[in-house]
């Protein structure tokens, strides 16, 4: 009962620009490569500062996230925010487990944040082990897949739209895109192990 309380007053207090925000469409489908769909693009592990400096600021291509591999994707507005904090993320580490017994090679989050920040948040939740976090700190993936959206009424500035994928191979088999930021019906960790 508390925890829907928090969640409807978090919703009530986002601008309502953010809440009439409605995509519907995508660049990326069912049966689509999304290497393909997003040529040249590569994110960034999520990591701390002095990894980053060890690795180069190295980043990591598409294809070798996803090409040969059976992979639940899952992407979101933010680091640290409300729902993603709160709903999103657990949703997938509290299932792990059961993505790992249906063959899943990797569950990755995706956001536009940069690699530091996506690291310090996902060792807040506690998820770095069961979850890979990986920054699309430009949003040049999320625009690529015609996911991104303009979340600055809430002082976000560019971000992604919420949204759950399974892709086998490089091929998107499932794809699930919330009609708005602020909802959780279709791209949590439990629809989406429904849906493998």
């Amino acid at each position: 009962m508390a925890s829907a309380l928090m969640r409807a007053r978090r919703s009530a207090a986002l601008p309502s620009a953010v809440m009439a925000v409605r995509r519907t469409f995508a660049a990326v489908s069912v049966g689509c490569d999304i290497v393909s769909a997003a040529p040249g693009v590569a994110l960034q592990k999520a990591r701390n500062w002095d990894e980053g400096v060890t690795s180069k600021f190295s980043t990591t291509p598409l294809k070798d996230i996803f090409q040969g591999k059976k992979v639940v994707v899952f992407g979101l507005p933010g680091a640290f925010t409300g729902v993603c904090s709160a709903q999103h993320v657990p949703s997938y580490k509290n299932n792990v487990d059961k993505f790992k017994a249906k063959g899943i090679d990797s569950v990755i989050c995706v956001a536009v944040n940069d690699p530091y920040v996506l690291n310090g948040w996902a060792e807040n939740l506690q998820a770095k082990e069961a979850i890979d976090f990986y920054g699309d700190f430009d949003g040049s993936f999320h625009k690529s897949l015609e996911l991104d959206m303009d979340l600055s009424a809430a002082l976000l500035g560019p971000r992604s739209q919420r949204w759950s994928a399974y892709v086998v191979d490089g091929k998107i088999k499932v794809l699930n895109v919330e009609k708005v930021p602020s909802e959780f019906k279709v791209s949590g960790g439990e629809v989406i192990l429904g849906q493998i």
